[in-house]
């Protein structure tokens, strides 16, 4: 067994199907690091939760359930795991409810925390319930200023430095769904130490109808159809309107505006992170289109997104500048401190 440090499991739970929790809870336990506590999570009511915990587990108290019975969504009910955290933890995982870890996942990922804040690694694609490998995961680490335009990061493969929770707490609100705890925890992540991707496959990412994102190597598909509906949906949803300019609104959020907060976030708790001169005239609010088109066609150029997107993109600055995007993230960015 390994001798790695006390650390923290944080998993995140919202009516789990009893098999794959059990299944997840059960590699868990079978991790060749041992030192760790579980902290579940729970998206509304724990008392179901809490006796499923205890059925699976018995008597292992390296697990914990939290939660007061409120909704948050699964963004927010990862912030409020992450809260609990225990100051002597050396090193944080994220869990989904219905994964399947490999036994040394932690062992093999643990050691790249002497180098870099936040590691991640790739996942077998696995069909439920047919229990069929459909891919695997290419995830790649682009750098600093790609990572904030195209999250290549997904939270159940990442293990990170307790380090990160100084600047990543509490999570910056977003007024959409468009808000993502990996993709804000790498960008936290990259303001200090850096971050990292290895090749390792460490565990099976189960694919049905109740995952939130799917797959996240096989985003950004669909039809232009397909992506005005879903706009329009989330517009009424979020912005409580299907009018142009809750279009608009939403438009600016799904890009520019969530990008824009999270920069700014950086930069309003400077004294935990280092934000860097291009990631904030690019992204923040002092941003310029010179210096983003330069981020858009690097990215175009190494294939980190498709043309839609930079396209997609553009579209959202310019709906910021018509719905006055810019000066509501920045106030959402002050409002987090």
């Amino acid at each position: 067994m390994s001798t790695a440090p006390f650390g923290t499991i944080v998993l995140a739970a919202y009516s789990p199907n009893p098999e794959l929790f059990r299944r997840q809870l059960n590699s868990l336990r079978s991790q060749t690091v041992e030192d760790w506590e579980c902290i579940v999570s729970v998206d509304g009511d724990p008392a179901p939760v809490t006796a499923l915990v205890a059925q699976i587990t018995g008597d292992d108290h390296r697990f914990r359930v939290v939660g007061d019975g409120t909704r948050l969504g699964f963004y927010l009910n990862f912030e409020r795991g992450l809260r609990e955290v225990s100051s002597r933890s050396a090193w944080i995982a994220l869990s989904d409810q219905d994964d399947l870890w490999d036994d040394d996942k932690l062992e093999r990922l643990l050691p790249h925390l002497t180098t870099v804040t936040l590691v991640s690694a790739q996942a077998r694609i696995v069909s439920y319930p047919s229990g069929r490998e459909t891919g695997r995961t290419h995830r790649r680490d682009h750098g600093p200023l790609s990572t904030v335009l195209s999250n290549e990061f997904t939270g159940s493969l990442c293990v990170f430095s307790p380090e990160v929770l100084h600047t990543a707490l509490p999570f910056p609100r977003a007024s959409t769904r468009v808000a993502t705890h990996d993709h804000w925890l790498a960008v936290a992540a990259d303001a200090h130490r850096g971050t990292r991707i290895v090749d390792d496959l460490v565990q099976d990412y189960v694919q049905h109808d109740a995952n939130v994102f799917g797959d996240p190597s096989r985003l950004g598909g669909g039809s232009i159809a397909a992506s005005v509906r879903n706009v329009m949906g989330q517009a009424r949803r979020y912005e409580g309107s299907g009018s142009p300019r809750a279009i608009a609104r939403m438009t600016f959020w799904t890009y520019v505006g969530w990008r824009q907060l999270m920069v700014d976030t950086l930069e309003a708790r400077a004294h935990t992170a280092t934000v860097s001169d291009r990631r904030s005239r690019a992204f923040g609010r002092h941003r310029d289109a010179r210096s983003l088109s330069a981020v858009l066609s690097h990215a175009r150029r190494e294939g980190i997104i498709p043309r839609r997107f930079a396209w997609e993109y553009r579209a959202s600055w310019v709906c910021g500048a018509l719905t006055g995007g810019r000066r509501a993230a920045a106030r959402a960015a002050d409002a987090q401190l």
